[in-house]
């Protein structure tokens, strides 16, 4: 039987696909591995002290996860701090700072980029400090309010999710600026020249043109940001550690809690296979709508 022309016989491809050999090894190695003892872990109830034999217990962690208050006020949280911090705060001012970054002078466009990449290249704990600086009861925020006699609070006790929100936004808005700056480059000046010329405002022309043009650029973005703030823990963790009680208690928050200091690792893997499948449906949501906008 004759080999269908172009067709690579099974040698060849053999020897085209080694030189991917090592980095699937390393994939196997540090990702897949992991993965699987995660997968292998929620299913047991394994802990850092006391059991001396770790034993399969099935859908135990999973049960009693769903049925914890605490672990569905951390799901809420979470979806609080994605939406509020991700999805509306990072993507919105992103693309604010992107437009606005397009009409200003060279050295305004300068010092904005320097301030706003400064806070994302900061490691995460140090902004936290400083973010904790900012908003605890005696931080520069309370005393540019005392200064304008406005009432003062401790934010870090009462609205903890916002401030660590804000916090966020702070720290992450520079990647959504970068993303929709360089997309901002590829709307054609001459459709936006027509728009004008026909009377189309400046919303107008971002709504009806600049908007539908970077979707694409958009969706990318949303879900880069979604999936990195659904792992964010350092930050919390120095502003609050989840407190005061539970009112900033993040799922990464939780799920370290319950496994390093309450022992509970089985039960904190759980968690964190809960966590994993939560980022992989925010994937699968947002490349299906890529590919409907390929559509």
């Amino acid at each position: 039987m004759r080999r269908p022309s172009g067709a690579l016989s099974p040698v060849r491809a053999l020897l085209r696909g080694l030189p991917t050999l090592p980095a699937v090894i390393l994939l196997a190695v540090f990702l897949a591995g992991p993965i699987g003892y995660c997968v292998y872990y929620a299913f047991t109830d394994m802990q850092l002290t006391g059991a001396g034999t770790t034993r399969f217990v099935g859908l135990d962690n999973f049960t009693r996860a769903f049925g914890d208050p605490d672990f569905l006020n951390a799901v809420w949280l979470t979806l609080v701090f994605v939406i509020g911090s991700a999805v509306v705060g990072q993507n919105t001012l992103g693309l604010a700072l992107a437009v606005l970054m397009e009409k200003a002078t060279k050295p305004i466009r300068a010092l904005t980029n320097g301030v706003v990449i400064a806070a994302w290249v900061l490691p995460e704990v140090v902004a936290g400090y400083l973010m904790y600086a900012f908003f605890f009861d005696q931080g520069s925020l309370n005393s540019v309010l005392g200064a304008f006699g406005l009432p003062q609070q401790n934010w870090l006790y009462t609205m903890p999710i916002l401030a660590v929100c804000l916090a966020n936004v702070w720290r992450g808005t520079a990647f959504s600026m970068m993303v929709f700056s360089a997309a901002l480059n590829d709307v054609p000046q001459e459709l936006l020249e027509a728009a004008e010329m026909d009377g189309a405002g400046p919303w107008q022309r971002l709504w009806r043109i600049v908007l539908p043009t970077i979707r694409r650029s958009i969706m990318t973005n949303l879900m880069l940001i979604t999936l990195q703030t659904l792992s964010v823990f350092g930050l919390i963790y120095t502003m609050t550690r989840g407190g005061p009680g539970n009112k900033s208690e993040t799922l990464p928050i939780f799920m370290y809690q319950q496994a390093f200091q309450n022992s509970l690792i089985g039960y904190g893997t759980a968690i964190a296979l809960v966590l994993l499948v939560v980022g992989a449906l925010f994937s699968v949501v947002y490349i299906r709508l890529l590919t409907l906008e390929d559509d």
